[in-house]
């Protein structure tokens, strides 16, 4: 294509967020023996089928077409069929789509088609196309007047990125994504650079970060005096990343030597679990409640190729507890995580599962013999182009157990008969899928789990018989 320019693919491509107010951004490249990396094309998906693979591409190349004598536009385009003057299969002469006449019109006075067969295109979310695409042009159909239709096929960043490498961390920005409430009390807030929108109460976020808080009751506990309810309250905040590398140095296939695509950030979560709850299903499952989906589509730009990467967080709340033990537990979780998959020729695909979470002191109390676990996590999806690669829950925790009668506090007060503890903890869990195949590299048959890991730490605890101390007067 003639706006394909040749580049260094010794150089490192650069990895940052897309650049904003100028349009969708696109890549286009012809495979060639030299694999170089794609250039920036100007590009841009009218309309896309990603059932039948059909598009409309605009460009500067891109014109109407020529009425017959009877008036009727493009009529083979029409049934299907590539116009007499087209250029529409791998035996368009030349291959190259009409390049070297952009503006200008063939024997046929007809415009030139912008792409030819084999052409490769990336592009940011567009019409039909909400989580962007990666084709391969099959047939070029003809030209419309909004621009070329083409029949793709799914296509490989191997083509786009050739034999370059890249390796970065790009933070998505906090106002572009997307919040459902799933629950009655979810209020949600965020912070960046040269906007704050203030969370509850008047919280300010550091920059870069998104809040959501819940306040929810759970299931009312009956009992033989009457009774009882329970709640939980608190929030969840997180700083999110998306870090990609790259490198198809000696490469030559379209498979890279490494590559990888995970989920990173900083997580801060605190909640409160108060009263007696009784938090199970039917089948004795742990009772969870979802309160809030959160979706993003950031594009990152590595060199000039957007890669549109695909986010999905289900934040919920997880309770379960047997119902005899009446808890007022509060936890302030904070760290750093991150979930991904990472390649290599030697290994193929392995998992990236690590969580960097630890629990400060919290305030404890429990009455009665009984155990209950309060959970506040969150399952993300990552995916690429709007094929989900990777799967993952992360689920800081905190559980308590008394045994025996008692009633303690984390700040040692309290009468006790027996022994009590409470520990905070984070579970993470997931799995790659066949998808992180839009690398290029080989597909593996099945999930590959991620864990599921666990760690868990002290945070109060008590035995034996403790007077609460008198309040001063």
């Amino acid at each position: 294509m003639s706006n394909v320019k040749d580049t260094d693919a010794d150089a490192p491509l650069a990895v940052a967020p897309a650049p904003t107010g100028a349009g969708t951004p696109s890549a286009v490249a012809t495979p060639s023996a030299g694999h170089r990396p794609a250039a920036k094309s100007a590009l841009r998906i009218v309309e896309f089928d990603g059932r039948s693979g059909r598009a409309v591409l605009a460009g500067p190349t891109a014109g109407t077409p020529s009425k017959d004598k009877s008036g009727k536009d493009d009529h083979a385009r029409k049934e299907g069929r590539p116009d007499k003057g087209g250029h529409g299969d791998s035996g368009d002469k030349g291959g190259n789509g009409g390049q070297g006449h952009e503006g200008g019109k063939d024997s046929t006075g007809k415009r030139p088609a912008a792409v030819a067969v084999g052409d490769v295109f990336a592009s940011a979310p567009a019409p039909g196309a909400p989580h962007g695409t990666l084709a391969k042009v099959t047939e070029v159909v003809g030209t419309t007047p909004r621009g070329t239709e083409v029949k793709t096929a799914p296509a490989t960043l191997g083509a786009l990125l050739g034999g370059s490498t890249a390796n970065g961390r790009v933070p998505v920005d906090p106002a572009t994504v997307k919040v459902e409430p799933l629950a009655p009390k979810v209020a949600v807030s965020w912070a960046k650079t040269g906007s704050l929108h203030f969370g509850p109460e008047g919280a300010q976020l550091p920059l870069g970060s998104l809040r959501v808080d819940v306040n929810a009751a759970l299931p009312t506990l009956k009992t033989r005096a009457g009774s009882v309810d329970a709640s939980a309250s608190g929030f969840v905040q997180l700083a999110p990343q998306v870090e990609f590398s790259y490198d198809g140095k000696g490469n030559t296939t379209g498979t890279p030597g490494t590559a990888s695509v995970s989920l990173a950030g900083d997580w801060s979560s605190q909640w409160e679990l108060k009263g007696q709850a009784a938090a199970s299903t039917s089948d004795g499952a742990p009772l969870r409640v979802p309160f809030a989906k959160l979706h993003a589509d950031p594009v990152i730009q590595v060199g000039v190729v957007p890669v549109v990467v695909n986010l999905d967080l289900t934040c919920y709340l997880q309770v379960d507890a047997d119902g005899k033990v009446s808890v007022d537990v509060k936890q302030d979780v904070k760290g750093d995580f991150r979930v991904g998959g990472s390649y290599s020729r030697a290994k193929g695909w392995t998992p990236i599962a690590r969580a960097d979470l630890r629990g400060t002191p919290v305030t404890a109390t429990a009455t009665a013999a009984g155990r209950v676990k309060a959970t506040l996590g969150a399952e993300a999806s990552v995916g690429l182009y709007g094929s989900v690669g990777i799967t993952g829950t992360l689920a800081p925790y905190l559980r308590a157990e008394v045994d025996g009668t008692a009633t303690g506090a984390s700040n040692g007060t309290g009468a006790l008969v027996g022994k009590w503890a409470a520990y905070g903890g984070v579970d993470l869990s997931g799995a790659l899928r066949a998808h992180l195949d839009i690398f290029g590299t080989p597909v593996f048959e099945r999930s590959i789990p991620l864990g599921p890991l666990n760690h868990e730490w002290r945070l109060a605890g008590g035995e034996g018989a403790v007077r609460t101390p008198a309040k001063r007067p």
